[in-house]
C-alpha cells in the first residue's frame, strides 16, 4: 500500500483556498478524500482510482482488524446489479469462490410454537432468467478482497492511498477545497470530501446534516450454522412475532442466520450457553436441513432506520449508511450503498472527463437527485414490512398470509418483485448495468 507521503504535495493554486484567511498549505492533495474505508467507501475509492482520479481513504481501523473473524459476523446478500459493480472494479474474481448463489427464495409467516404457515411466497430464479437472484458473501470476505484490490491499485496506479489507522478530527470545507485534519496532525486536501463512516457518521453530524429516523424495538442476532443437508441455494425468511428470521445460504454447507428479536428478549438468548442457544435456533430453523451446529461466534446489532435530510453540502457528500440505514428485513442495505457507489462514480468520472469540478454543487446534486427517490422508497417499504410482520395479531397474520399467497399466484407482480430484488429495476448507472465507467 502506498504511503500517505506519496500523495502529491499541494502546489500553488492547486489546493489552498485564498479566500480563507486561516488557510495554510496542506501536506497532501487528492481529487477525492474519504472519511471511512468500509465496504461502500472502499468500493467507490477503487472505482474512482481505476478511472483515473486520485483518492485518499482515511480509516480508523487497519485492514487486518476489519477482516478478522471477531469483527463482524454478518454476511451480505449481493444482488445481481451489485455483483456487476464488483466485476467492474475487479473485485468479483477475488471473492467469487466464497460466494454462494441464491437460486430460490421462500417467504412465509411463522411462529416458534405453531410452525410455518402453509401459505407462502416462492421466488424461483428460472422465472426471470438464468442468473441467480444474488449471492451470500461474508462481510469479512468482501473486506479482505477490497483491501487486497486497493493494495494492488495503489502499487499499479499510484492513485489510491489508504491511510489507516488514522482518524479524521474535522473537515474544513471552503469554496474551492475540502481539508481533512487528521488526529496525528496531517492534513489532506481534495476537491471533494465523502463521508463513508457509517450509520452514526461523525462527519455527517459535523456538517450539521440532520437525519430522520427511529429505533426499532428489535435487536438483530447474527450467527453462522453448519447443517447436515445441502441448502441447494435456497434462502428462507420467516416472519415471526419478534421479527424476521432469515436463513441465508453460504458456502461449505453453512447458513448465515439473521434473527431479529424483541430487544427485551434478545439479551436472554444471547446469554444462553451454546446448547440452549442451538435449541432455540432449531425451534425456529426447523428440520429442513437436518441437524445444525454453530460454526462461529454470535453477534448482536441494534436495529434502526435513519435517512439524511440531504446527501450533500459544500464540497461534501454522504454515501452508504452515512446517508441511509434500514432494517435488514429485505437484505438490501449494502445493495443500496453499492448503487450509491455506481451513481456517484458515474457523475464524478463524467464531470472529470468534461473538465468540470468534481466537487461542485451541480455535480453533487446530480448524484443526490439520482439516488434519493430509490433510497426513500426502499426505506419506506422495509419499514412498512417490519411493522406489518413483526407481531402476532390474528387479523394481520391472516392478511399477510393471504397477501403472500396472492403475490405468489400473480406472475407479473411476482416477476417485478424478483427483478427488483436482483437490483436491475429503475434508472440504473452504467456499472449496475454491467458497463464500464
Amino acid at each position: 500500500m502506498a504511503r500517505p507521503d506519496d500523495l502529491a504535495p499541494a502546489t500553488a493554486g492547486s489546493a489552498a483556498d485564498p479566500t480563507d484567511p486561516g488557510s495554510r498549505a496542506p501536506t497532501a492533495r487528492a481529487d477525492v478524500l474519504f472519511a471511512g474505508g468500509g465496504m461502500v467507501g472502499l468500493t467507490l475509492a477503487c472505482a474512482l482510482a481505476r478511472a483515473g482520479l486520485e483518492v485518499a481513504v482515511i480509516d480508523r481501523e487497519t485492514p487486518a482488524e476489519v477482516a478478522s473473524l471477531s469483527y463482524d459476523g454478518r454476511a451480505s446478500a449481493i444482488a445481481l446489479g451489485s455483483k456487476r459493480v464488483f466485476e467492474q472494479i475487479g473485485l468479483w474474481a477475488r471473492i467469487e469462490e466464497e460466494a454462494s448463489p441464491i437460486w430460490d427464495i421462500r417467504v412465509a409467516d411463522g411462529h416458534p410454537l405453531r410452525g410455518v404457515s402453509p401459505l407462502f411466497l416462492h421466488y424461483d430464479h428460472a422465472e426471470v432468467g438464468t442468473d441467480p437472484f444474488g449471492w451470500i458473501i461474508e462481510n469479512r470476505v468482501i473486506r479482505q478482497g477490497l483491501h487486497a484490490l486497493a493494495a494492488d491499485l495503489s502499487r499499479q496506479t499510484g492513485r489510491l492511498h489508504l491511510m489507516a489507522p488514522a482518524g479524521v478530527e474535522r473537515i474544513e470545507r471552503g469554496p474551492a477545497v475540502a481539508r481533512a485534519h487528521l488526529a496525528d496532525g496531517r492534513v489532506v486536501a481534495a476537491d471533494l470530501a465523502i463521508a463513508a463512516d457509517g450509520k452514526f457518521s461523525r462527519q455527517r453530524e459535523a456538517a450539521a446534516i440532520k437525519t430522520t429516523g427511529w429505533t426499532y424495538d428489535q435487536v438483530s442476532i447474527v450467527c453462522t450454522v453448519r447443517h447436515e443437508r445441502s441448502h441447494e441455494g435456497t434462502a428462507v425468511e420467516l416472519f415471526l412475532p419478534g421479527g424476521p428470521f432469515a436463513m441465508l445460504p453460504m458456502t461449505e454447507n453453512r447458513s448465515n442466520v439473521v434473527w431479529s428479536e424483541n430487544k427485551d428478549l434478545a439479551p436472554r438468548f444471547l446469554a444462553m450457553d451454546d446448547a440452549a442457544f442451538l435449541s432455540e435456533l432449531k425451534t425456529r430453523f426447523g428440520d429442513w436441513l437436518g441437524e445444525i451446529e454453530l460454526a462461529g461466534p454470535r453477534f448482536s446489532y441494534p436495529l434502526s432506520l435513519s435517512h439524511a435530510e440531504t446527501y450533500t453540502a459544500r464540497r461534501f457528500a454522504l454515501i452508504g449508511d452515512a446517508a441511509h440505514a434500514i432494517h435488514p428485513i429485505a437484505g438490501q442495505g449494502l445493495n443500496m450503498g453499492l448503487r450509491d457507489v455506481a451513481a456517484m462514480a458515474e457523475v464524478l468520472v463524467d464531470a472529470r472527463r468534461l473538465g468540470l469540478d468534481v466537487g461542485s454543487a451541480s455535480t453533487l446534486k446530480d448524484y443526490e437527485r439520482w439516488r434519493r427517490f430509490d433510497n426513500v422508497l426502499l426505506a419506506g417499504v422495509t419499514d412498512a414490512l417490519t411493522r406489518l410482520f413483526s407481531n402476532d395479531v390474528a387479523p394481520l397474520r391472516l392478511a399477510r398470509d393471504v397477501g403472500l399467497a396472492a403475490v405468489d399466484r400473480t406472475p407479473p407482480a411476482k416477476q417485478f418483485l424478483m427483478r427488483h430484488a436482483m437490483g436491475v429495476v429503475g434508472d440504473l448507472p452504467r456499472m449496475v448495468r454491467g458497463e464500464p465507467l
